[in-house]
């Protein structure tokens, strides 16, 4: 007896040790979970605050940068107002199209409504007539008539059901006639403030088209004049050299604003080789290349390619600039953490905001020619704290 008391004290303290241990594995699990979590959001917050900061400099410094001075600085402004308009209008002639196919496919969707509630009203009149004739020509079945006439219980009882039945689905068509004739009704106002809405949006699209050819013939006007100024080589290098610098300027404020948080998921560090293309087209630059009379190299990659092609980011991240640069035209930059940021210059229209998040393959662009290129195409590049870096390390093999 004696022995199995002890053995049961036993039992239970040992028992009591392995609820004890595993409370104490569990706690520790759980803080494991938490602790990696807590960092993260933490590290979330502080890029917003980061990001913050750089929204409240950022059109201080591109102010600074594309201080316009003497006759070139005159027409780079004119250039650059021109060609951010083109991109506006072209964004909102793309939303008014995008508008109207929707409304078009509304109204042909009603008329297509309106025309089989047409056919019902016409089947529904034909079946509502062909019984009130019926019921004209029985003539009345009172169940009295049926008496007087010495029916027999059994005939009068059936002849009661087939009159009910005759009344209830004589009441059911014409419920159901009365219900398409309501939708015809509503139909109609529907029709109307749909085409009307489709006419308003076309003639909005005609004059935003008109005011994008307006623009882009004074773009073609001022990049005329621009390009008398800087036609020798001593002065397309300088010129080239200010974007250069430019640029090197708008990344080390980002770079030292943003350090190396990281706003994306999966680390940029152990993609070489996987990141998707930027976009479709024919390489007409590569990094490295000599360029501007052998005097400067490519610091990134030109990708030509039609007018409007979507450009789409390599990898996911974040926002941190999407603006007119002057040299590089519309530009998106996108920080994908641990010092390394993707950039997308020359672009006819933005679909990014700055601070927007975007996932690998996302299109944040459409392809162009600003920055005063005489062709359309993309330049791409990828910076690794703010220092040029070979996109081909990067890039899939086409």
């Amino acid at each position: 007896m004696l022995t199995c008391l002890r053995l049961k004290k036993a039992q239970k303290f040992i028992n009591t040790r392995q609820s004890k241990a595993r409370c104490r594995v569990f706690m520790l699990l759980l803080t494991l979970l938490w602790i990696p979590g807590s960092w993260a959001a933490n590290d979330a917050a502080d890029y917003q605050k980061k990001l913050e900061a750089l929204k409240a400099t950022i059109e201080q410094l591109k102010d600074e940068l594309n201080d316009a001075k003497g006759e070139k600085g005159k027409l780079e402004k004119q250039l650059e107002k021109s060609e951010s308009d083109i991109g506006n209008l072209k964004n909102k002639v793309d939303s008014l199209n995008d508008d109207i196919n929707q409304q078009d496919q509304k109204l042909q969707s009603l008329y297509q409504e309106q025309q089989d509630l047409l056919r019902q009203r016409q089947a529904q009149q034909e079946q509502v007539a062909a019984q009130v004739q019926s019921a004209y020509r029985a003539g009345p079945q009172g169940p009295l008539k049926m008496l007087l006439n010495q029916e027999s219980p059994e005939r009068i009882s059936r002849l009661n059901k087939y009159h009910d039945y005759l009344l209830s689905a004589r009441s059911r068509k014409l419920s159901q006639y009365r219900a398409t004739l309501t939708k015809l009704a509503n139909i109609e106002p529907d029709i109307i403030a749909t085409r009307d809405r489709l006419n308003l949006r076309k003639q909005q699209l005609e004059r935003q088209a008109q005011q994008l050819q307006a623009e882009q013939k004074q773009r073609s006007l001022t990049l005329q004049k621009l390009e008398k100024l800087i036609s020798s080589k001593d002065n397309r290098l300088a010129a080239e050299q200010d974007n250069s610098e430019r640029l090197n300027a708008l990344l080390a404020e980002m770079t030292a604003t943003l350090g190396s948080a990281n706003p994306s998921t999966t680390r940029f560090s152990l993609l070489q080789g996987k990141l998707p293309w930027p976009t479709d087209g024919k390489l007409r630059h590569n990094y490295g290349s000599r360029r501007v009379g052998n005097q400067l190299s490519w610091e990134g990659m030109v990708i030509e390619a039609p007018v409007g092609t979507p450009v789409h980011a390599v990898h996911s991240g974040r926002v941190i600039f999407a603006d007119y640069l002057r040299g590089h035209g519309l530009l998106v930059i996108i920080d994908h953490g641990e010092g390394f940021m993707s950039l997308y210059g020359h672009n006819q229209s933005l679909l990014k905001k700055l601070g927007d998040g975007v996932k690998a393959g996302e299109a944040i662009a459409r392809v162009g020619s600003s920055g005063g290129q005489h062709y359309s195409g993309l330049y791409f590049e990828i910076r690794h704290k703010g220092q040029p870096t070979n996109p081909n390390k990067w890039l899939a093999r086409a």
